[in-house]
């Protein structure tokens, strides 16, 4: 049976309360800790408290909820400190938003010793996201994961399944360095 929004919203709320009660503080993990791990296990291991949350997620009031490979969810509630000055969101939290989910899927694709960052991103806002929509979900998903470069999608949706923004983004993927240099 299919939840109504309203049990939906209670089970992301109580989902997010849990996972924050697992959270370490915010930080960077050692480079030897994302050398070791396969994308996926790393995030993971993030949810499970083993390694320091993110700290764009502190700043910016966002965190993953589900990790797989090939898809990775972000849950994140709007609040009036991220309002533009005509009193919505900022869409650079909505764009912050999916540039993690989709990075952190094609993350999820790759082997131990393996690292990516964002080559381009690409965002389309569908209507505004205002405080009162209360927590919504980024889910991204791998569209292709090749040894140079790859690719997902993103959507950002409410409780009901609204759609607020998607996008895509253009990964680079390449070996991380082994001479301890940040």
């Amino acid at each position: 049976m299919e939840l109504s929004p309203e049990q939906r919203l209670q089970q992301w709320r109580e989902q997010e309360r849990a996972l924050r009660a697992k959270l370490v503080e915010a930080g960077v993990a050692p480079r030897s800790e994302l050398a070791a791990h396969s994308g996926a296990d790393f995030l993971r291991a993030i949810l499970r408290g083993e390694l320091p949350r993110v700290p764009i997620g502190e700043t910016l009031n966002f965190l993953p909820v589900e990790v797989e490979p090939g898809r990775v969810v972000f849950q994140g509630t709007p609040q009036p400190a991220f309002f533009n000055p005509i009193g919505s969101i900022h869409g650079g939290w909505a764009a912050t938003l999916l540039d993690s989910c989709m990075g952190c899927a094609v993350h999820s694709m790759l082997p131990p010793g393996r690292g990516y960052t964002t080559l381009e991103l690409k965002v389309n806002f569908v209507r505004a996201l205002l405080p009162e929509v209360g927590p919504v979900r980024a889910e991204g998903r791998v569209v292709h994961v090749g040894g140079r470069v790859g690719t997902a999608e993103g959507r950002i949706v409410d409780a009901a399944g609204k759609l607020y923004a998607h996008g895509s983004t253009t990964c680079l993927i390449f070996d991380l360095p082994t001479d301890g240099t940040p």
